[in-house]
């Protein structure tokens, strides 16, 4: 992947950016889908499927199960809408839809923040090593554990 500088969206540019970007993929932007991204993009840390379900539910004003919203996130994750935090099984929102990128995630051990950073030279590393050993990389994803800068200073 080629390095390059994109924008990171926000609040409604940040919608707006992650409709194009689905209807590019050939799905539908659906209320409910429309729900669960904004329900996602709404939390400071990964969300899960239930938390997200949970919010939307609140929202809609009727209990919407969270089987419905892992298949939407599902989506979203193969449109390049939201990233899997694997270690926490839950989600975040991709500031930047219309670039792919693989993911580098920082995360808190203490507070769960999780930070996203993109590095096309170290994950660019990672595939060309994994592909050198007859492996045929998919979707690498680096996850780094430890403790976030608030976090470090609390202790401190």
């Amino acid at each position: 992947m080629a390095h390059h500088h994109h924008h990171e969206h926000s609040g409604d540019a940040l919608a707006q950016a992650a409709e194009a970007a689905l209807v590019k993929a050939g799905e539908q932007w659906t209320a409910m889908r429309a729900q669960v991204f904004s329900a996602l993009a709404g939390f400071e840390k990964p969300a899960s499927a239930y938390d997200i379900a949970e919010a939307v539910s609140k929202t809609e004003g009727r209990r919407v199960a969270a089987n419905s919203v892992y298949r939407i996130l599902d989506l979203f994750v193969g449109a390049n809408l939201a990233r899997r935090v694997e270690s926490a099984n839950a989600y975040v929102a991709n500031a930047h839809p219309d670039c792919l990128h693989d993911c580098i995630f920082l995360v808190c051990d203490s507070c769960g923040q999780t930070t996203h950073i993109d590095d096309d030279h170290i994950t660019d590393t990672v595939r060309a090593k994994a592909t050198g050993a007859g492996f045929a990389p998919i979707r690498p994803v680096i996850e780094v554990r430890g403790t976030c800068e608030a976090c470090g200073a609390k202790a401190a």
